[in-house]
């Protein structure tokens, strides 16, 4: 894994106002960034990143039984208890799942380590799967590249496949997210695109605009029936918003479907190291509440994990990371080492939900930036990569994409 610099694309940024691309600069800073490339050997790809994510989703799937056996755990990823029925009926019925995206510590030495999973919402999509092939295309074409260079991409084609699995021909699907965001639309255009190539009906409404019928369906903005709803909108809030009550009755399908709610909450860390201590692809993780006594040296871990910590301890006596179980874009993060917080999120949204502790995996640094990898689940395989990096050890909402390739 190397990080080169490269030409860029001179008319990159005509392409991207071209197809839609409006969010390539964000916040005043750069977000799509040509200027270099992360680059890979095939065996990096497929031994240390495709392989372990296709392993570790099957792992999570586990975990969801796991969790919905127990009503002390479902308290713990703070699933509201009036609708933890709609979650474990979603599973049990076999509601099908689209996508997620694992985000990855990984230097090109050792084995990826787990640092998340974005199994609801994930975002990345459109530049994942679209906008860096296009570059990889043109670069081939300019000679920037050598002839025989790839990409592990593979996510437009494994979606379109996964729509024409699921639903049979011209079914209509609805998408939705908040309206004026141009990432979120980005995604959920990205996935609109996958189901019309599929030979889907797509039709696109924005999230506030979704009402509810005298007889409990929910509506389009023009008053057409929604079976099948794609929502970037995650299920943490979902849950707790006043239209929950009417999910269970209104017969619509939703994408990802509710059962999802227990994967894209990072209490599935220390679940996942219960079930699968000593993993290569897992950091220790441990409930906050659980260890907290014995992390500040004041008493012992609670009785359930002291075994498990006391194996761990060494690891996170030398640094972990602290994290709310419901959090994105790095809010609320911090990261302790030697009994110091040496790093903080500013933004202190999600402060107020229970954390969760992971063992430290330090980022590797290329020009002043970490890397982190996100690898993207299709149906239940890995199918493509993309590459955001930040000059904060917390990637947050200032990181840049970066495309990548496979060393011919």
């Amino acid at each position: 894994m190397q990080k080169v610099d490269l030409a860029e694309r001179p008319d990159w940024r005509d392409h991207a106002k071209e197809v839609g691309f409006t969010f390539a600069d964000m916040h005043g800073e750069p977000y799509w960034d040509e200027t270099s490339a992360y680059a890979f050997s095939l065996e990096q790809i497929e031994t240390d990143l495709e392989d372990p994510a296709t392993e570790l989703h099957a792992m999570c799937r586990e975990a969801v039984a796991h969790i919905l056996d127990s009503e002390d755990l479902m308290e713990r990823l703070a699933i509201p208890e009036a609708h933890r029925d709609l979650v474990a009926d979603s599973w049990r019925r076999g509601d099908p799942e689209i996508y997620g995206r694992f985000d990855f510590a990984y230097d090109g030495k050792g084995p990826a380590k787990l640092l998340e999973y974005n199994a609801d919402t994930p975002t990345s999509l459109y530049e994942s799967a679209a906008f860096q092939w296009q570059w990889l295309e043109d670069q081939l074409a300019a000679g920037v590249l050598p002839e025989g260079t790839d990409q592990f991409n593979g996510i437009h084609e494994a979606l379109v496949a996964r729509f024409g699995a699921v639903f049979e021909a011209e079914s209509d699907l609805h998408f939705t997210a908040v309206g004026g965001n141009p990432e979120d639309y980005g995604t959920v255009e990205a996935m609109g695109w996958a189901a019309r190539e599929a030979g889907l009906g797509a039709h696109y409404c924005d999230l506030d605009k979704i009402a509810l019928s005298d007889d409990g369906q929910f509506l389009d903005d023009q008053d057409r029936r929604i079976a099948v709803l794609f929502k970037l909108y995650p299920w943490e809030d979902l849950l707790r918003d006043d239209y929950a009550s009417h999910i269970a009755g209104s017969g619509c399908l939703f994408l990802e479907p509710a059962w999802k709610s227990l994967l894209s909450n990072k209490g599935l860390l220390p679940v996942l190291w219960q079930m699968f201590e000593g993993h290569p692809n897992l950091l220790p993780a441990f409930f906050e509440q659980d260890v907290s006594d014995a992390l500040a040296g004041r008493g012992a871990a609670a009785p359930e994990v002291a075994s498990a910590f006391g194996r761990a301890e060494a690891k996170l006596t030398a640094g972990y990371v602290r994290k709310p179980i419901l959090s994105r874009e790095g809010a609320s993060v911090e990261i302790v080492q030697d009994g110091e917080t040496v790093e903080r999120s500013q933004n202190p949204d999600y402060a107020e939900h229970p954390r969760i502790v992971q063992a430290y995996a330090p980022l590797p640094q290329f020009d002043g930036f970490r890397p982190v990898v996100g690898a993207w689940v299709v149906g239940d395989t890995c199918v493509g990569i993309g590459m955001r990096e930040d000059k904060s050890r917390i990637t947050q909402d200032l990181s840049r994409f970066k495309p990548h390739y496979i060393l011919a």
